[in-house]
């Protein structure tokens, strides 16, 4: 029987209409929670991701802004709209798009966003507060896919969750994450990576398989057991001349080999990808909700 093909788009539309409701609450109190999104440059992947994210907030009934700044802006440019965002009362939420130009250190915006208002979760207090089991900013891609494992019916309570990628984006927050002592985690955790020897001996002891190592289809069929659940979050892009672009997208697993083995699994484009601008937006939404507690 051929796997289930747990689509993102379709979690992320159930969630965002919950969280319109939320807005709904908050504003009946006064409250609009804001998002101020700083854009350094017209990177066409930074922008349309930027876009995505001004839409979402739109559909949801949040207020947003997008800063954009020239591409040749300074470090101390850039520090300085983070500084405004952070004093201004109007805004919960604070995302600086990367990439950053080269001569801006990300580590040293990132830090500089106030903690309250780090809604991509990367601030190192937020990291340190998701590494204990604190309330904080969840880093969006991993929050993203937990809540596709258990939106789906696939609880990684009890599971052992295998992680192909150890990046601090992706596979070290959501260890983190699935580590914890709480529902809708409890997972036994095992990370592998470039460093690891004999890949294929820990894959195929996987419940739920997360593959999230940018390589294009390097997870193979061969290497997962059957029935496993498995969420890729690769997304690469891979030279194809029937294409208007040249190219197609494609994840990190190969995606037509696991769908008669897999239990259920996420397509690329079309899987994780939604989630996480969905993920940046309930991160905002909490936080205002902290705030006007």
């Amino acid at each position: 029987m051929p796997a289930k093909i747990i689509y993102g788009k379709e979690i992320s539309a159930q969630i965002r209409v919950e969280l319109k409701e939320r807005v709904d609450r908050l504003k009946a109190r006064g409250v609009t929670p804001g998002l101020g999104v700083v854009l350094v440059g017209e990177d066409p992947a930074s922008v349309s991701y930027v876009t995505a994210k001004a839409k979402g907030a739109e559909e949801i009934g949040m207020f947003e802004e997008t800063i954009r700044l020239l591409p040749t802006s300074t470090e101390e440019e850039v520090l300085a709209t983070v500084d405004r965002l952070n004093r201004d009362p109007r805004f919960n939420g604070i995302l600086v798009q990367l990439p950053l130009p080269k001569w801006v250190n990300p580590d040293k915006v990132i830090s500089f966003i106030s903690v309250e208002k780090d809604v991509d979760g990367f601030h190192p207090i937020n990291v340190g507060k998701l590494l204990r089991g604190e309330p904080c900013a969840i880093p969006c891609t991993p929050y993203g896919v937990v809540q596709m494992l258990i939106r789906s019916g696939y609880s990684p309570e009890g599971k052992h969750v295998v992680i192909c990628g150890r990046s601090n984006l992706v596979g070290k927050p959501l260890a983190a994450l699935l580590v914890q002592k709480k529902k809708g985690a409890n997972a036994t955790v095992t990370i592998c990576h470039t460093g690891t020897k004999d890949l294929p001996s820990f894959t195929k002891q996987a419940d739920i398989l997360v593959a999230a190592m940018g390589a294009p289809r390097v997870i193979t069929a061969g290497m997962i057991r059957e029935g496993c659940v498995v969420i890729d979050v690769g997304v690469n892009r891979v030279p194809d001349p029937a294409s208007p672009k040249g190219y197609r997208l494609v994840g990190d697993c190969d995606f037509d080999g696991m769908l008669k083995k897999a239990e259920a699994i996420t397509p690329v484009p079309g899987g994780v990808g939604p989630m996480t601008v969905t993920m940046l937006l309930l991160n905002t939404v909490e936080a205002a909700e902290r705030k006007a507690n």
